[in-house]
């Protein structure tokens, strides 16, 4: 297989995986596997950045007795990370594909060794034909060595490979000009990095924290990524097609670019 492929990064969030019961959607991760192997028959390869393992270990485990919040991550995650890779595997499958879980830590980008396993890694499962499923290793990543959320783990990934396109899907349409469900709110096709849309999320977020893959945190995210030549996407992850309509350059989302 040719190495130099066509490829693209897709981030899905935990919101766009679960219900309001915090329980894995099946048909949701079916989706995404239909569309990513309908564009692997194009010729285009897909990393795709997976959240859910925290709330995959919940499922299984319940609630635990932990309650330090750092500890109770590393626990649920730990158990999780087997059970959505049972998902993938088994969805890909009944594509004829195959998939590889990629775990990281922060550190794992600095220059040197690492950053050089890495891309070894991801060139040989690329080359091989392999979807790589990238996640924070939760179980050691700690402190200094913690992405901000998963979307900086999408853009490190989308750099590192020479990636055309950054998809992260959300549960929103895009970003709006105020809070998505107000009338008077319109949602943005195009942001250029030096726009100020940085307030229109201030209001439409006040209440709710940022926390980890806020908004705010996905602007961010969005205008770095966008500034390195790399066209960023935020969508709806449980819209049909979300990321078939955006590689065929329909106005899906809203694109951020330099």
């Amino acid at each position: 297989m040719d190495n130099k492929k066509r490829r693209i990064v897709v981030k899905v969030g935990t919101n766009v995986m679960t219900n309001k019961d915090n329980r894995i959607l099946g048909p949701v991760l079916k989706s995404l596997v239909r569309q990513i192997a309908t564009l692997y028959e194009e010729d285009i390869m897909v990393v795709l950045v997976s959240s859910g393992s925290a709330i995959a270990g919940k499922e299984i485990l319940g609630e635990i007795s932990i309650k330090d919040e750092s500890k109770r991550r590393q626990v649920y995650s730990s158990v999780g990370q087997p059970r959505m890779m049972r998902h993938y595997y088994s969805i890909f499958h009944d594509y004829g594909m195959r998939c590889a879980q990629v775990l990281a830590t922060k550190r794992d980008f600095s220059p040197g060794i690492h950053r050089e396993n890495m891309i070894n890694c991801y060139e040989s499962l690329l080359s091989e034909g392999i979807i790589p499923i990238a996640n924070e290793d939760d179980a050691v990543s700690v402190t200094m060595s913690m992405f901000s959320d998963n979307d900086e783990l999408a853009s490190l990934v989308a750099e590192l490979i020479g990636a055309e396109k950054l998809i992260i899907l959300s549960d929103t349409e895009g970003l709006y000009t105020g809070h998505p469900e107000d009338d008077e709110s319109e949602k943005l096709n195009k942001v250029q990095i030096d726009e100020n849309v940085e307030k229109y999320v201030q209001e439409s977020d006040k209440g709710e924290g940022e926390g980890r893959g806020g908004m705010e945190s996905k602007i961010k995210i969005a205008k770095g990524t966008a500034a390195k030549n790399i066209p960023t996407y935020i969508a709806n992850g449980k819209r049909d097609d979300v990321i078939l309509d955006i590689m065929a350059g329909k106005p899906v989302g809203t694109k951020f670019t330099s």
